[in-house]
């Protein structure tokens, strides 16, 4: 069988940009607008998995009980955690670590911002998520409701990207896309 997977992008944070990793950031109204935007006319879904962070798990909360939808809250499918990086802009990293910043994004596999999550642990947690909701739901259509980067590695992988394009996979908050995960974990993208 076939799980299929719809993945919803949190929208816009209360704190704004920068590297929220696992920083507990709200949601703006604008970030409420842009994610209920986004599944008007999106599912129908079996279930919805989030990231337990509030910018995921709220509105999670808020679309299970108008679906009456079974909801999980996973930690494995939380973000990176940059480290020291955490909460800083990239135009700041620009004037205080340049060197660090540049080598993450040319291979984020081979650089970890200092005291932060290696992208291997990072992907390792991510599937290995993936791959228990497989076991567990196959067959099924679920929402799952995450973050920028775990989106980016789970379409790096269905779009067969090198493993060092990771960030150059582009999702906007509120973004939407689809992938079905076949029975040897293979991702493809709907």
């Amino acid at each position: 069988m076939t799980l299929h997977l719809d993945l919803l992008r949190h929208g816009e944070t209360e704190l704004g940009g920068g590297l929220r990793g696992s920083l507990d950031d709200a949601l703006t109204d604008a970030g409420w607008q842009q994610m209920r935007a986004a599944v008007v006319e999106a599912g129908p879904w079996d279930r919805i998995v989030a990231s337990p962070l509030q910018r995921c798990a709220r509105f999670a909360e808020e679309l299970s009980a108008r679906l009456s939808l079974p909801l999980q809250l996973d930690v494995d499918l939380q973000e990176l955690h940059f480290g020291d990086w955490e909460g800083i802009g990239t135009a700041q990293l620009m004037e205080t670590d340049a060197e660090g910043l540049g080598r993450f994004w040319e291979n984020p596999y081979t650089f970890t911002p200092p005291n932060g999550e290696p992208v291997l642990a990072f992907s390792e947690r991510v599937l290995g998520a993936v791959r228990r909701i497989q076991n567990a739901h196959d067959g099924e259509r679920i929402l799952l409701i995450s973050h920028g980067g775990v989106m980016r590695l789970l379409l790096a992988q269905a779009r067969g990207l090198p493993r060092e394009q990771l960030l150059q996979v582009v999702v906007g908050h509120g973004g939407l896309f689809s992938l079905n995960v076949a029975a040897d974990g293979a991702l493809t993208e709907v």
